[in-house]
C-alpha cells in the first residue's frame, strides 16, 4: 500500500460508535450516531480528495473493548485494500483505552499506510504531527480513558445503591417471575412459571430425586427455563445450553432449589469485574453479596426451601429405578458416632428383611457399635411417637386458643405488677439514699471521698434495677405477642392430626432428626423444638396466674 505523501484520493471509512456510558444526559445528543456522522459528512465537504466508501457504526459497545465488530471489519477492509483512510468525530469515539488508541495511531496505521483523521482533535496524520500534538493527544487518550473509569465507577456505585435499596438490577428475571410492567427493577409472580416451581418443591418434599424431577417435567411436555423464555420473546442466551433444545436436568433442578429469591429474597452482585477494563467477572464470596429480604412475593414459603436445602446436605441415596429416595434416607443418626444409619436388606427363606446398621460400623466395626434395628420396628415407633408428639401440640393449640379469650393484658400486668412495684421501691429508697448522701457532705459529716465511693454504689444499684424493669416490659410485650401468633408451625403439625401412615414428607415436614440407641430405643428430634418449648412456658406461666386467680375467688377483668 502507498504511503500518505503520495497518495492522491482517499477510500475513506466512517467510523462511529456509541456505548452505554455515553448514554448521559446531554452527552447522548452530541455523542449520537446521526451526530457523528453529520459532523464528519460537514467536514468532508471540503476534502475532496477524500471520498466514503463505507460507513460502520459499533453501537452499543464499550470504547475500552476493541474486540467490536465494526472494528473488526475495519480491520479486515484495511488489509485487504480497500479502505486506506479512517474518520472520527474524536478520540473518544475511536476508543477509551489510551494504551490501545496510541498503538493505532503510532503503529499499525501508519505501518498499513492508513490516513487517520480525528475532527475534534484537529489531527490529520496527512499533514504530519506537531510538538503539541505529541503532546496533546496522548493526554487526550489518557483523558478518554479517566473518564471511562470515572463513569464505570459511579455506574457500579448506583447499581450497588439500587441492590441495597432492593431493586431487581438484572437484565432477566429468574424463572417464576417477570419483570413489573410498573416498575421494571421490581419482580412479579409469573402464574405459569410459578406454578411449575412449587411442584418442584413439593415433589421433592415428597422424596424425588433432581433428576426424577427433571424427567418428569420432560414427560409432560413443560419447557425448560430457557426454552420458557425463548417463548416469551426474550433474547436470552446461557452457556448452560448444550443442544438445540434445551431439556430440564437435574442440574436445572438444583439451581431453582438453591435460589433463595423463591422466598422473597434478592441476592445481587455476586460477581464482578476487577475494573473497567477486564470483561472477565470474578465471583464474589458469598459474604460481599449484597442481599434484602422481603423484595417481592414469594412463591415457596422459608420453611419449605430450608427442609428442601438440608435435604440436599443429607445421605440420599436414589433405590435402583426408583425415582425417589427411601424413606428414612438422611434422617437416621447412630447414637454413638452420630453418622447415619444406613438401608441393608438380606433374603431369607424367600422373604425379604430390611434393616439399618451405622454406616461407620459397616466400614469398621472396631469403630462403632452395631446398633442394628428392624425397619419395620422403626417405622412403627417413629410413627406411634409422631402421633403422640401431634397429640401435644393440639392440645397447645387448644390452650393458646384459649388462652386467647382471656383478658390476658391484666394477667400479666398482675403476674409482674409486684416485681415492678418491688423494684421502683428499691429505685426510689437509692435515690433518696443518694439526696441524703449530698446532704451529709454538704453538711460536713462525710467526707468528698466518701460521698463521691457512697454515690457510685447507689448509683449502679438504680442503673441495675432499670435494666430490671425494662426487661420485664420487654417480657410482657413478648408474651403478649405469643398470645396472639397462632403460630404457623403448630399448621404444620395439625395437617397430620390422622396420620396412620408415614409418608416421606410427612418425616422431612415434622422430623428434624432420629437417633437410634439401640434396637428397642430411639430418640426422634422434630422440628421447631424451640417454638414448642416456648409456648408450654407460655401456657404454664399464664395458666398458673388464671388458676391462682379462681383458686383466690378474684374476677379478672
Amino acid at each position: 500500500m502507498e504511503s500518505n505523501a503520495n497518495q492522491t484520493s482517499y477510500n475513506a471509512a466512517l467510523y462511529a460508535r456509541l456505548s452505554k456510558e455515553d448514554n448521559d444526559n446531554d452527552k447522548e445528543e452530541s455523542d449520537s450516531i446521526a451526530n457523528q456522522k453529520t459532523l464528519i459528512k460537514e467536514f468532508l465537504k471540503s476534502k475532496p480528495d477524500i471520498h466514503i466508501c463505507t460507513e460502520m457504526v459499533d453501537d452499543g459497545y464499550s470504547g475500552v473493548d476493541f474486540n467490536r465488530p465494526a472494528m473488526n471489519q475495519l480491520l479486515a477492509d484495511i488489509k485487504a485494500g480497500l479502505i486506506n483512510c479512517v474518520i472520527v468525530k474524536d478520540l473518544s469515539r475511536f476508543g477509551r483505552n489510551h494504551i490501545e488508541v496510541g498503538r493505532y495511531i503510532e503503529q499499525i496505521f501508519p505501518f498499513l499506510g492508513v490516513r487517520f483523521i480525528s475532527i475534534n482533535d484537529n489531527y490529520d496524520s496527512a499533514t504530519g504531527r506537531t510538538s503539541a500534538d505529541n503532546i496533546m493527544l496522548p493526554f487526550k487518550n489518557l483523558m478518554n480513558d479517566a473518564y471511562l473509569g470515572d463513569i464505570s465507577l459511579k455506574t457500579k456505585s448506583q447499581l450497588e445503591i439500587k441492590r441495597k435499596r432492593g431493586d431487581f438490577i438484572g437484565s432477566f428475571p429468574v424463572y417464576g417471575y417477570l419483570k413489573s410492567k410498573q416498575d421494571r427493577h421490581k419482580l412479579v409472580i409469573d402464574e405459569y412459571a410459578s406454578q411449575v416451581v412449587r411442584d418442584i418443591f413439593k415433589w421433592k418434599l415428597d422424596g424425588m430425586s433432581n433428576q426424577g424431577i427433571a424427567d418428569k417435567l420432560n414427560s409432560m411436555g413443560i419447557l425448560s427455563p430457557l426454552e420458557y423464555k425463548k417463548s416469551l420473546n426474550m433474547k436470552y442466551t446461557t452457556t448452560f445450553k448444550t443442544k438445540h433444545t434445551s431439556k430440564w436436568f437435574s442440574l436445572t433442578i438444583a439451581r431453582i432449589i438453591k435460589n433463595e429469591v423463591y422466598t422473597g429474597v434478592l441476592e445481587q452482585g455476586k460477581a464482578a469485574a476487577p475494573n473497567h477494563k477486564l470483561k472477565k467477572r470474578i465471583k464474589k464470596a458469598k459474604a460481599d453479596w449484597t442481599r434484602v429480604e422481603n423484595t417481592h412475593e414469594p412463591i415457596v414459603c422459608k420453611e419449605d426451601f430450608a427442609i428442601v436445602n438440608k435435604l440436599l446436605l443429607s445421605d440420599t441415596r436414589i433405590p435402583p429405578e426408583q425415582d425417589g429416595v427411601y424413606l428414612l434416607s438422611g434422617i437416621l443418626h447412630c447414637g454413638d458416632c452420630s453418622e447415619n444409619m444406613v438401608r441393608k436388606l438380606i433374603r431369607h427363606n424367600d422373604k425379604d428383611y430390611v434393616y439399618y446398621i451405622c454406616s461407620t460400623y459397616k466400614k469398621d466395626k472396631s469403630k462403632c457399635h452395631n446398633h442394628r434395628i428392624s425397619h419395620k420396628q422403626l417405622e412403627t415407633g417413629i410413627l406411634e411417637a409422631l402421633q403422640k408428639y401431634i397429640g401435644e401440640v393440639v392440645n397447645i393449640d387448644e390452650m393458646l386458643r384459649y388462652i386467647e379469650t382471656l383478658p390476658l393484658q391484666r394477667i400479666e400486668a398482675q403476674k409482674i405488677d409486684k416485681r415492678l412495684v418491688k423494684l421502683q421501691k428499691e429505685i426510689d429508697k437509692c435515690n433518696r439514699v443518694k439526696l441524703s448522701l449530698y446532704e451529709n457532705y454538704t453538711d460536713g459529716i462525710i467526707s468528698r471521698t466518701e460521698y463521691m465511693d457512697m454515690k457510685r454504689v447507689y448509683s449502679q444499684k438504680v442503673q441495675e434495677a432499670e435494666r430490671a424493669a425494662k426487661k420485664l416490659q420487654g417480657e410482657i410485650e413478648t408474651l403478649m405477642q405469643n398470645s396472639r401468633y397462632h403460630s404457623y408451625w403448630i399448621e404444620r403439625f395439625k395437617e397430620y392430626r390422622n396420620i396412620e401412615e408415614l409418608t416421606r414428607k410427612a418425616l422431612i415436614t415434622m422430623i428434624d432428626h432420629i437417633i437410634v440407641i439401640d434396637a428397642k430405643r430411639i430418640d426422634v428430634h422434630y422440628k421447631y423444638q424451640i417454638e414448642f418449648d416456648r409456648a408450654v412456658a407460655f401456657i404454664e406461666a399464664t395458666g398458673q396466674l388464671a388458676i391462682a386467680d379462681h383458686a383466690t375467688g378474684k374476677k379478672v377483668v
